[in-house]
């Protein structure tokens, strides 16, 4: 039988893990946003506008790999919690194969409402900005 003592010092250091993987996510939509900025201030022509949708696609994936890892530990946060005899996860065990199929796949975690309506609106902003900037160009827009 695990101590009482034990079994909440487990629980705390998964929740700092889960902590962790939160603070990663808000910082990489951080750095999304930056450095798309970036990008589009420093293109020389409009073309480079296509580069700004590498760092957004980078980021984005990132962050979906993020929030699995973070539903991860919270799967081995509840299998702790519960502690039953027929547990899969030992205690003080922070290994993610016993619940890597409890998770969905990054793909799938992707176009999470979250995800998608963060990520889904640079894109859209970014293809409205392309627009606008390549029919000034080429005369489609009187100003």
């Amino acid at each position: 039988m695990v101590s009482d003592e034990n079994l909440r010092f487990q629980l705390e250091q998964i929740q700092n893990v889960i902590d962790r993987q939160a603070s990663n996510s808000f910082k990489i939509k951080g750095w999304a946003v930056t450095l798309i900025v970036v990008v589009l201030l420093f293109r020389s022509r409009d073309i480079h506008l296509a580069v700004a949708f590498i760092p957004l696609v980078g980021f984005w994936y990132l962050d979906s790999y993020y929030l699995r890892q973070e539903k991860k530990f919270r799967a081995i946060y509840d299998e702790t919690r519960e502690n039953t005899p027929d547990c899969k996860q030992e205690l003080f065990d922070m290994s993610l194969e016993n619940v890597d199929d409890n998770v969905d796949g990054v793909l799938k975690l992707a176009f999470t409402k979250s995800l998608k309506w963060f990520y889904g609106t640079i894109v859209g902003l970014l293809v409205i900005y392309s627009f606008i900037i390549l029919s000034n160009g080429m005369g489609w827009v009187h100003g």
